[in-house]
């Protein structure tokens, strides 16, 4: 038994010294509280130490962009912003006219730009020493649409995003394929943003328009903001930070950047950085561009504060997510692009938000030469708009637009039982409160439509500008009466004037006793008297009065440059001195 005990002994030993060694190292190595904290926030989740380095990182480190852009080359074509001249042969300018006739921009030139290149600074200095808390910002996502958008121009705004945008703040950018057919945006394009961060692709089965393919869009994001943008744009330095931070502050705040223009053949960068102009609209229901009005002016304490704006252009605007859905996101019986915008202008106003524009955001626009595809549906928009929010003043667009009354624009009942749910106000409102600078015709019976002629048979009063943004300054001429309202709309208010006030701002109709002929000036604002050679009368004889040269409006055949003209002459009763307004049903 002695010997059998002895030859086990060392068994036991070797277990009991196993035994020590482990239970010393469990004793030695305890961590204090410290390293249990520490050992804590090594095992938490990745989410977790994201936060905490970035509690760690300065304003400089959390501005950063999801892509530094390569060093400045001022050697490179339109470089900061310049206009690229180029010297062309034979071949190269058929190119460059091919690339204009596809795109109704100068893609050759395009082309030629660096998609990473840089755009001057042109923003209000102020706009420089805002600071922004990058750790409370609310998050966004870019969602951009296109259609056989050409490459560089798409790449271009792809990359311009990417390289302004806090990585911090900027979820992904969505781009949206709306059914293109050109072959560089198949296969090359997916390759190309395959190796680009929080870039994802989506593509619509079908054509959908602007409205519905911003839609899909947006239903694969998941920002905290939504921020649209045209797929030809160039993001200023700082553009996003601003936008976030208002929305932050007010959420029902619907905000867009100045808009600065992209020269379309010359890919020039032109910008201001005075006060930016805001939106208005025309009695067409057409977007108008105005200088920011006195009120307004007044209304800010700083060049940096938000200005609001009647309507926005509709391309480029940043909306909380769940104050878009609140609203009720798009019209999505609107087909393809135009009229969008103004509804959701109305609405935004109408049912409790604010649209607003931020001097201190900048982003380039190209605008093409003229629209690239056909607008076949916008007057179908216009007229949904006008259903669901002008009330009574709908008939306004009407009188000017008559063809519009024929326009099938679909069923409406979802959106008017949307603005009964939202309690929304009426359009007088808007008008009073948002847009009180609008010229509000009369539309009195017998006193606006076309203004005929009795002795020149089938003529008209008609003006057409020949710049669509320079509404007045030019002559008022007789032409054959078309019926189709627009430039040979005219009313006569209760105080004498002939307003041309189917564009804004208005125009009034003012005798020369010079020349004899009638020119289109600004009208009076409201509580101005009224200029004298703008008052007419039109009397029971149909004769058209003009106080200020006390004679008479007639027809004449030829004028000075040998076109029909109204002008002035002594009255004589004569039928090519007798007028009569006629509606168009």
């Amino acid at each position: 038994m002695a010997a059998c005990g002895r030859r086990t002994r060392p068994k036991h030993l070797v277990l009991l010294l196993l035994c020590a060694t482990v239970v010393g190292y469990l004793i030695l190595s305890r961590p204090d509280s410290g390293e249990v904290g520490d050992t804590l926030r090594r095992r938490a989740p990745v989410v977790e130490k994201k936060e905490v380095a970035e509690e760690r990182l300065g304003d400089e480190e959390l501005k950063k962009p999801v892509y530094e852009k390569p060093p400045l080359d001022m050697n490179s074509p339109g470089e900061m912003g310049r206009a690229v001249k180029l010297n062309l042969d034979k071949e190269e300018k058929r190119q460059e006219e091919e690339s204009l006739k596809n795109h109704q921009i100068n893609i050759y030139v395009s082309d030629k730009v660096s998609l990473h290149r840089r755009v001057p600074e042109i923003w209000n200095p102020l706009c420089g020493n805002l600071k922004y808390d990058y750790r409370t910002l609310p998050t966004t996502s870019v969602v951009i649409a296109f259609y056989n958008e050409a490459w560089s121009t798409l790449l271009r705004t792809v990359h311009s995003v990417l390289e302004t945008s806090p990585d911090i703040l900027l979820k992904e950018l969505v781009l949206v394929d709306d059914y293109s057919d050109k072959a560089h945006l198949k296969g090359p394009l997916e390759k190309y943003i395959s190796g680009l961060k929080k870039v994802r692709l989506i593509r619509a089965t079908k054509r959908e328009g602007l409205v519905r393919a911003r839609l899909l869009g947006a239903s694969i994001t998941s920002g905290d903001v939504l921020t649209y943008l045209d797929c030809h744009c160039e993001c200023h330095v700082g553009w996003l930070e601003p936008l976030l931070q208002r929305i932050k502050e007010e959420p029902s705040a619907v905000v867009c950047p100045v808009i600065d223009v992209i020269d379309w053949n010359n890919f020039q960068y032109l910008g201001n950085a005075g006060e930016p102009q805001i939106g208005g609209f025309d009695w067409r229901l057409v977007f108008t561009w105005h200088t920011v009005p006195e009120s307004e002016q007044k209304r800010r304490s700083s060049p940096t504060d938000v200005i609001r704006s009647p309507t926005m252009a509709g391309g480029l605007f940043a909306v909380s997510r769940k104050y878009f859905q609140y609203l009720g996101t798009y019209d999505t019986g609107m087909e393809v692009w135009g009229g969008e915008n103004l509804e959701f202008s109305f609405r935004i106003w109408q049912c409790g938000g604010t649209l607003e524009v931020h001097p201190c955001s900048h982003v380039g626009h190209v605008f093409p030469k003229k629209a690239p595809y056909s607008r076949s549906k916008a007057l179908a928009n216009s007229v949904r708009a006008a259903e669901v929010w002008l009330d009574n003043f709908k008939e306004i667009y009407y009188h000017r637009s008559p063809h519009a009354r024929l326009e099938a624009y679909g069923d409406v009942t979802e959106r008017r039982l949307l603005r009964e749910r939202l309690g929304c106000k009426d359009f007088r409102w808007y008008l009073d409160n948002v847009y009180p600078d609008i010229n509000l015709p009369e539309d009195r019976p017998g006193r606006f439509g076309m203004l005929k002629n009795r002795g020149k048979t089938g003529y008209c009063f008609d003006y057409n500008p020949v710049d669509e943004n320079v509404v007045v300054g030019q002559r008022v001429i007789i032409y054959q009466c078309h019926g189709m309202g627009q430039n040979q709309f005219f009313e006569m208010s209760e105080a004498g004037e002939i307003r041309y006030n189917t564009r804004e701002p208005a125009g009034c109709v003012e005798g020369d006793n010079i020349s004899t002929y009638l020119n289109l000036k600004l009208c009076r604002k409201r509580g101005q008297p009224l200029p004298v050679d703008q008052k007419f009368i039109l009397r029971e004889d149909g004769s058209l009065y003009h106080e200020g040269s006390r004679k008479c409006v007639q027809a004449v055949d030829k004028t000075d440059n040998g076109k029909p003209a109204p002008s002035l002459q002594p009255c004589s009763g004569s039928p090519h001195q007798q007028w009569f307004f006629e509606e168009k049903l």
